[in-house]
């Protein structure tokens, strides 16, 4: 485990010709365990026990279509009723969060219209809200809890 700026949860792991692999509850599947994988196995984890997200509300690696090209977001949030509400984009916690990070996210959420978005690289975690009626970007100073999602 990394030192991130992140809870400490506890995973399965295996290993299978000398690399590492992860279980995501989620997918239901063991996945290899990168740095990045590492930030969204973690943040996920944190989404569901600190915030209260429920977790069958969670995907993780959503494949969406975006000008033809197939693309994946780290962790999509839904809505009980099932509209996406919250897209986050993982990181690598040696990739520095910049304005292309934000950009990549903002494009996946041409695709969803999600209110909020969220980029981390499990040392530093954004969260804004855009509020489309007024065509506004407001910096969260903390991610939400689930029940506050509007």
């Amino acid at each position: 485990m990394q030192k991130l700026n992140l809870p400490v949860y506890d995973f399965q792991y295996r290993v299978e010709e000398n690399r590492r692999y992860v279980l995501d509850i989620y997918r239901k599947k063991y996945v290899l365990l990168t740095p990045e994988e590492e930030v969204r196995q973690r943040f996920t984890r944190y989404l569901v026990e600190e915030k209260g997200y429920p977790a069958s509300l969670i995907l993780t690696e959503f494949s969406l279509k975006l000008n033809e090209m197939t693309r994946r977001c780290d962790i999509l949030v839904h809505k009980p009723a099932g509209k996406p509400a919250v897209l986050v984009e993982c990181k690598a916690p040696g990739v520095k969060i910049s304005r292309e990070t934000f950009d990549q996210a903002a494009r996946y959420n041409m695709v969803f219209s999600v209110k909020y978005l969220m980029v981390t690289n499990g040392l530093k975690h954004y969260c804004c809200y855009i509020d489309f009626d007024n065509q506004k970007v407001n910096f969260l100073a903390e991610i939400p809890r689930y029940e506050s999602l509007d």
